[in-house]
């Protein structure tokens, strides 16, 4: 083999490899009453959505916390739930509460390793340093007083103690990868993030757009050249979709209007698109705990397993 030729192969080898198409929904760890969701309620809720009337393929969820109910030992029950229903997982770390709750995180993803072995590590998929962080310490994240975030600096440097911490574990193959907006992984700092990550995960959601026309028929070309942005900043990488939907019932904003007919619209034209053609994960299954309680993403209520709208794909 030429020296050339090697060189690439064993670059190949060195980077962990982005898996094939997952299908799935984003979950939070807290139920809509605020209630902390534990292993049943995982169960119940991966079943769900891998037997949802009128759409297949929802076999993967991705996580915001490894930490179970804010603990800052036990990790997160979602985790034995997934084994348990074979769903695939893209782990997520928090990373805007501080290095300790960082720190933490860490403990929780290595000791889920160590207690539940080949059964958890063999389904996870990717490893998310971060949710929104960028966008929440960016100048607009601000101005909508979206909370504490951090800055690329600090991703980066989460990103490379991680790749410590699971050094020489079941852990160390698995592609990681950072979670946020378009409007985030645009900006030039973000690069750096962009360079650390094996693949990179966009949020998008044209009903928030307020800053253009954002109603339903202006949604598709509002999300695709949002996707297309993010591809401009990806370096050659995957992007996965891991935060999109269209709400069925909240306020009207600028041109976006919620109502059933608008959220299936939005299913029809952009998931659709997605489904079965790039990884993407929907949101969501069921509402979480809610700042707004009058704002509504899930397609099936809390309560019942029948969606509200047809998701049949034609």
């Amino acid at each position: 083999m030429h020296i050339k030729s090697l060189a690439i192969a064993l670059a190949a080898l060195a980077t962990p490899s982005v898996a094939g198409i997952v299908q799935g929904f984003s979950y939070g760890s807290t139920n809509t009453d605020g209630s902390c969701r534990r292993y049943d309620d995982f169960k119940h809720l991966f079943e769900r959505a891998k037997n949802l009337s009128g759409a297949t393929g929802f076999t993967a969820a991705r996580l915001y916390t490894s930490i179970q109910c804010g603990t800052s030992a036990d990790y997160i029950e979602a985790y034995k739930a997934a084994i348990d229903t074979d769903t695939t997982i893209l782990v997520g770390l928090w990373t805007s509460a501080g290095r300790q709750v960082f720190e933490n995180e860490l403990n929780a993803l290595i000791g889920a390793s160590k207690m539940l072995k080949d059964d958890f590590t063999k389904r996870v998929v990717g490893i998310s340093v971060g949710s929104e962080d960028l966008y929440r310490s960016s100048p607009q994240g601000v101005i909508n007083g979206e909370g504490p975030g951090c800055t690329a600096d600090e991703i980066e440097g989460y990103i490379g103690w991680l790749r410590d911490w699971v050094k020489d574990t079941d852990l160390e193959h698995i592609p990681v990868t950072h979670v946020d907006t378009w409007t985030a992984w645009v900006l030039p700092e973000a690069s750096k993030v962009a360079m650390a990550v094996d693949f990179l995960c966009h949020n998008s959601f044209p009903y928030f757009e307020d800053a253009r026309p954002n109603a339903i028929e202006k949604a598709a070309d509002n999300f695709w050249s949002a996707v297309s942005a993010t591809e401009g900043a990806a370096q050659g990488k995957d992007v996965w979709i891991t935060e999109t939907g269209w709400p069925d019932t909240g306020p009207i904003r600028r041109d976006a209007v919620p109502s059933l007919d608008n959220a299936k619209t939005y299913w029809n034209t952009i998931g659709c698109s997605l489904f079965g053609k790039r990884s993407t994960f929907w949101y969501t299954l069921v509402d979480g705990a809610k700042t707004k309680s009058d704002l509504s993403f899930a397609i099936t209520p809390s309560t019942e397993e029948i969606p509200k709208y047809n998701l049949t794909c034609s």
